[in-house]
């Protein structure tokens, strides 16, 4: 018995023994991160030890089995300064969420919009904006035109409540004043930036640039208001394998899917598709329309690199672009297109754009990059048909030369522009072909001190020699520190059917009275970026602007002198846009992040001296991103949103009962993403979580919606609408008064599979 006994205790002692060292064992869990991103395989160790163990794709790690103590945690990564810090471990799991600084070496975010040269952010002279696909991440959508919709200052427009298509606002100005670039390419046009912002998989994007304000002297015209060059991966950076799908739950499907594709040595292939579905007929605002367009898209890309002798450069792309949208009165039918009994916006369009990039076989550094799009568009507005083609071929030839304390680009570019309607505005294909000249030197002027000249030559030969300079000077007061001052001159050539033709086929007719003139500007914007970093990992960067823009021979729209046209001509006063834009970037050891940005604006007119605010501008904006990561279950929360102030809208005279003004209007996101199984990301959340839609206090959103063909509308000799008994407003059918998105409230739910 007294063995027995004995041998109970002892193995009691035993388990409790074995139990204190298990409990005594504690972990390490956090992630590696750098001002915005995760950073993957980075080394991470204790320095009094043998532990150690490194980042995973996410930038998550973790280091178990480790007893109590004092430790000192070193974290390493390539391009990034040691971080090193000493912590005591008890019982308790620790969480610590690591923040890399960049190191004095390495290259932090490299940018090329801003002077056509590839340089550190922090050393270009013109401030420019890059947003990653980790940022996308945080509000999935089925195009880049709607994930801009968190970028302060970036505002996506829909122009029409029944088709849906849309631009880009940037600082109030319209779409046709923002060139949409890809890979630095000017392939979209204002006939096709909502479809230049379609159908690129995230997983292919490197990242997003935006430049705000003219940049006319390197991109030439339509890079008036502002540049987003979407800028794709080569074939180092991209995945072997990756799939993305959600679906929300008005019935939108999207689907991205691709692949890198070792072809040979010395040849790799990116390939990506993307479809988008939705065929549900929803009315939530009970007028006998859609509310959100039905849409059947699909887009098809490919990427080619070549791998050539002293690394020099090889690379050709290719996109393709087919979508039927379709919106209207619920009973619309594909057999009721162009035809008047029922109303119908119908939208074939077919697209395809190839582009690349060829360094010459010399020692001089000489870049030849090329580009040409193709554009259909069958279209039908009501029982009025719209077709348009339109084609846009685009080279360029670029050397780039440093001699001594100058940096210089010269460069020449040929442009050809084609364009084709059935309307009677178009008698003729519009058909121009645009040489360029131009040249840029930066010149540095001391340690922390840099001067950018340049200046650009076209030839229209419908206008005649255009000049555009522009200067940039950049001073590093510390390394943290940098403030930038551009200022230059812009231009556009207007082409205004490819802006308007909505316009021209909706219910108000496009009058032009008089040939119009190229818009000219001028314009300044000073820049000061400040980074904090903290002793505890605690990350800040303030980037703030002022910005100003004066056009001459302004082209606006009139909605005003009478409700049922759209009266175009060239301004006889001013245009101004002017105003203040910040954002702060804030990064938390504990795992918080946070991204707030606000834009307060002016956008306004000035003729025989009477001043009058921009049609659908706001005059202030704010976006905000917060993010939080629960380490030891690796799942984050995502909280985006946006607040728009109000905007004058295209009311059809003083008796239209609907607001003048929209009120103060935000949509609001939240995203749940768990990433804790290998290559896999589950994602859900809810869109619109204020179920915010337009028609908020307002009687109606499309004016006489049960009368769309303005059967029973009364006319007088002068072509005013007369007041009667059915029309006590004097209206005519108007589906222009459109300021943000009719989708309420929704959930969604998504999968990402991604394989190295």
């Amino acid at each position: 018995m007294n063995s027995k006994l004995f041998l109970v205790i002892s193995s009691l002692c035993m388990l409790l023994f074995l139990s204190w060292g298990v409990s005594a064992q504690s972990s390490i869990i956090g992630s590696v991160n750098d001002e915005a991103n995760p950073v993957p395989f980075a080394n991470i160790y204790l320095k009094e030890t043998e532990k150690g163990t490194s980042s995973d794709g996410n930038g998550n790690y973790e280091l178990t089995g480790l007893q109590e103590g004092k430790y000192t945690l070193i974290v390493s990564a390539i391009g990034y300064a040691p971080y090193q810090k000493v912590i005591t471990l008890t019982k308790k799991n620790i969480i610590l969420d690591v923040i890399l600084r960049p190191s004095t070496e390495s290259l932090e975010e490299t940018v090329v919009t801003g002077t056509l040269k590839a340089v550190k952010r922090s050393d270009s002279p013109v401030p420019v904006e890059v947003y990653s696909p980790t940022f996308l991440k945080k509000n999935p959508t089925a195009s880049i035109f709607e994930a801009l919709q968190n970028v302060n200052g970036v505002r996506p427009q829909i122009n029409c409540n029944v088709c849906n298509t849309g631009d880009i606002h940037i600082n109030g100005l319209e779409g046709p004043y923002t060139l949409v670039l890809i890979d630095g390419m000017p392939i979209v046009s204002g006939l096709g930036t909502v479809y230049g912002l379609s159908g690129i998989p995230n997983s292919l994007i490197e990242q997003i640039e935006i430049v705000k304000g003219p940049a006319s002297s390197l991109y030439g015209s339509e890079a008036v208001g502002g540049l987003i060059n979407v800028i794709t991966k080569n074939a180092l950076e991209a995945p072997d394998f990756f799939a993305d799908a959600f679906a929300t739950g008005w019935g939108e499907y999207n689907l991205d899917v691709g692949a890198k594709i070792d072809v040979s040595k010395k040849t790799d292939l990116l390939l990506g598709v993307n479809y988008f579905n939705y065929d549900e007929l929803i009315d939530n605002n009970g007028d006998n329309f859609t509310d959100l367009t039905l849409q059947d898209r699909i887009s098809i890309f490919q990427k080619w690199n070549f791998k050539r002798n002293k690394s020099r450069i090889f690379s050709l792309a290719g996109r393709f672009f087919y979508e039927d949208r379709w919106g209207g009165e619920l009973q619309w039918t594909p057999e009721s297109r162009g035809g008047d009994e029922i109303y119908g916006e119908s939208i074939y369009t077919r697209r395809w754009e190839v582009l690349g990039k060829y360094q010459l076989p010399i020692d001089e550094k000489l870049m030849l990059s090329f580009s040409y799009n193709d554009h259909a568009q069958n279209s039908v507005y009501g029982d009025v048909p719209y077709l348009a083609d339109q084609r846009i071929g685009f080279t360029q030839l670029t050397w780039d030369k440093n001699l001594g304390k100058h940096d210089l680009l010269v460069g020449s570019a040929l442009r050809y522009n084609y364009y084709d309607d059935n309307t009677t505005a178009t008698v003729n294909a519009d058909e121009v072909v645009i040489p360029s000249l131009f040249v840029q030197d930066e010149i540095a002027l001391a340690e922390k001190h840099s001067l950018l000249l340049g200046a650009r030559y076209d030839y229209d030969q419908r206008h005649g020699n255009i000049f555009t300079p522009r200067t940039a000077y950049r001073w590093k007061v510390t390394d943290n520190d940098i403030i930038r001052f551009n200022a230059g001159t812009g231009f556009r050539v207007v082409n205004l059917f490819t802006e308007e033709h909505a316009a021209l086929t909706g219910a108000r007719d496009v009058i032009v009275t008089e040939e119009l003139e190229p818009e000219q500007s001028f314009n300044f914007n000073l820049n000061y970026l400040k980074k904090i970093y903290g002793d505890n990992g605690t990350f800040v960067s303030l980037d703030a602007s002022i910005f100003y823009t004066n056009f001459s021979n302004a082209i606006l729209p009139d909605y005003d002198t009478d409700p049922n046209q759209i009266i175009y001509d060239n301004l006889n006063g001013k245009s101004v846009s002017q105003g203040v834009s910040a954002n702060i970037d804030v990064v938390l050891p504990s795992g918080f992040k946070f991204l707030v940005g606000a834009t307060f604006q002016d956008v306004a007119q000035t003729e025989d001296g009477i001043k009058s605010r921009q049609i659908l501008t706001e005059s202030y904006t704010g976006t905000w991103n917060v993010g939080y990561t629960f380490r030891e279950i690796q799942l984050s929360i995502d909280y985006t949103g946006n607040l728009y102030g109000p905007m004058r809208l295209p009311t059809l005279g003083e008796n239209d009962p609907r607001s003048d003004f929209s009120p103060v209007w935000s949509i609001q996101n939240i995203q749940f993403t768990y990433k804790k199984l290998s290559n896999f990301e589950f994602y859900g959340g809810i869109k619109n979580l204020l179920n915010w839609t337009p028609n908020r206090n307002n009687p109606f959103i499309i004016a006489r919606a049960n009368d769309p063909f303005d059967r029973n509308v009364q006319f007088d000799g002068n072509g005013d609408v007369i007041a009667t008994a059915d029309n006590p407003n004097a209206l005519t059918f108007d589906p222009s008064y459109v300021y943000g998105p009719n989708q309420g409230i929704r959930g969604f739910f998504g999968l990402r599979y991604r394989l190295d």
